[in-house]
């Protein structure tokens, strides 16, 4: 556990870092984030989808709901590597949605049970740990809540990996990134990966310590 929390925030350093010094390179045909979206958009033939500017950093998602990409201020006016790679990845999930994408539409599927579970998973356990000797099966419903999240986390990786191939390949393709900006375009969105690989191993290293302690007590 505590090795791969000393992991994650040393990528999240790193993710930082990586944003910071494409942040200052410029894209090519100064397109901004905001731009590179619209564009990704249009040429992908889907005209039900807005593109907006948020608060906050690292801010960046697509929402299926009111078919929104949010970008955040650095992101959506910025015409450097990291803000059209940003761009073109959250695009990349408005795609997917349009496409049926499968793990996207699984994962979008599990949303409710795993926002439940979020809101209770660790009372639950909490009380299940306190309360073993005396009701056993109160662990185990933790176990199951806190099973949903770590499956989420896990659902969440291909449909974050399909985005960034997505966005890598259509810059190229439109002629956005040329050979010297798409390895940098490639590499933040590498790294940004790498959060959702690195909360998915801590989600089941925590799932697996609580089995431990049900298994133990029996």
């Amino acid at each position: 556990m505590g090795a791969v929390m000393v992991l994650s925030f040393i990528i999240q350093q790193v993710l930082q870092s990586k944003f910071n010094k494409y942040s200052g390179v410029p894209s090519p045909h100064g397109l901004t984030g905001a731009d590179v979206a619209r564009l990704m958009l249009e040429r992908n033939g889907i005209n039900n989808v807005s593109v907006q500017s948020i608060a906050g950093k690292l801010t960046d998602h697509f929402n299926p709901q009111d078919m929104t990409i949010n970008l955040s201020e650095a992101v959506y006016g910025s015409a450097s590597i990291a803000a059209i790679a940003v761009a073109a990845h959250e695009t990349g999930h408005a795609i997917q949605h349009a496409k049926g994408y499968g793990p996207l539409k699984l994962r979008t599927a599990l949303v409710p049970v795993v926002s439940f579970a979020n809101k209770t998973v660790q009372w639950v356990l909490l009380a299940g740990v306190i309360l073993i000797q005396f009701t056993p099966s109160l662990l185990y419903i933790g176990i199951a809540l806190f099973a949903m999240t770590t499956l989420f986390s896990f659902v969440t990786l291909p449909v974050e990996i399909n985005a960034s191939q997505r966005a890598v390949a259509w810059l190229e393709s439109a002629g956005i990134v040329d050979g010297k900006t798409k390895p940098m375009a490639a590499d933040a969105l590498k790294w940004a990966a790498f959060t959702y690989v690195i909360a998915a191993i801590g989600s089941l290293a925590t799932l697996l310590y609580y089995i431990a302690i049900a298994n133990n007590r029996r």
